[in-house]
């Protein structure tokens, strides 16, 4: 579904990451993972084209989307909910909503009902953004979105900052969306549990490349030691 080759980036003479190819099949969940600052965050937003490679490709099933814009996107079917979730603080959680659906191509102007069905907690509540709890932040901005109907949604660190049982709701829903909606789901996070509860596949990063991929399965504690590990 989601196809990187060759892809590399640099921050003026500060290379980022270098040739980076990377396959996420369609209605599974990859996660990127790796030590702080290797360039997990910056990949995202290269995909999502808020940031422009050095060189390489990125294919959202088989278009070529590397030269548009991220609004061109997102109506292609990227969804991204970036990390410390960026919702609005001083708009309320529906006014949050209906941002997503700029992200949609058949007009809808309401508020999708099974979007409740997910969150019941966005139903439940019309508080402003930054009155929520960073649980329910994070559920908005998921939420948020989902409503854009992305063929593959990326997430980055979505259990940051988050107590136990929203972690778990979270898990639940993202299994719900691979399991009943066939979205793809690419997720950079740190919480190796989540990962290996709901993860299909990783990625590692190390500095500048990948340094293993595989199921989740193959997440080694020898792979842990080296490369996580401080």
């Amino acid at each position: 579904m989601l196809k990187i080759k060759n892809l590399s980036f640099s921050y003026g003479a500060a290379l980022v990451f270098d040739q980076i190819d990377m396959n996420m099949p369609e209605g599974k969940v990859t996660c990127i993972i790796g030590r702080n600052g290797v360039g997990k965050s910056t990949l995202l937003m290269n995909i999502m084209g808020v940031l422009q490679p050095t060189t390489g490709s990125i294919h959202l099933g088989d278009t070529n989307i590397s030269y548009l814009a991220p609004d061109a996107r997102a109506r292609a079917g990227l969804g991204l909910v970036p990390q410390g979730r960026r919702i609005f603080p001083r708009l309320t959680v529906e006014e949050n909503l209906k941002i997503g659906l700029e992200a949609r191509t058949d007009n809808i102007t309401e508020i999708p009902e099974e979007l409740y069905d997910l969150f019941p907690i966005l139903k439940t509540t019309n508080r402003m953004g930054g009155d929520l709890s960073g649980g329910q932040q994070q559920q908005l901005a998921i939420a948020r979105a989902l409503i854009g109907r992305p063929k593959v949604l990326m997430l980055d660190e979505p259990t940051e900052g988050i107590q136990p049982n929203v972690i778990q709701e979270i898990g639940h829903v993202l299994n719900r969306l691979v399991g009943e909606m066939n979205i793809t789901i690419v997720m950079v996070e740190q919480y190796l549990a989540f990962v290996r509860d709901i993860g299909h596949h990783f990625y590692l990063m190390g500095r500048q490349r990948v340094v293993a991929k595989g199921a989740t399965a193959d997440l080694t504690s020898d792979l842990i030691h080296q490369h996580l590990q401080v």
